[in-house]
């Protein structure tokens, strides 16, 4: 277990939480949009949002960091 500091602990929370909201927007955005070539960056984007948040989530888990409240 990597032992992280209290900065660290926050700027993990706000890059979780700002990928987290962009992947919620990226989602519903993707529903208006009408070009085909867009509609397919869309969900390439959205499908490398999720994958950065659950590489998050293996680092939240396997640290043991759950005073964040994350899970």
């Amino acid at each position: 277990m990597r032992k992280i500091t209290t900065a660290e602990m926050l700027q993990f929370r706000e890059l979780l939480q700002m990928e987290t909201i962009s992947l919620a927007k990226a989602k519903a955005m993707g529903t208006l949009i009408e070009d085909d070539e867009l509609n397919s960056l869309s969900i390439s984007g959205i499908q490398a949002a999720e994958g950065r948040i659950k590489g998050l989530q293996q680092f939240i888990n396997e640290n043991d960091i759950v005073s964040m409240g994350v899970n």
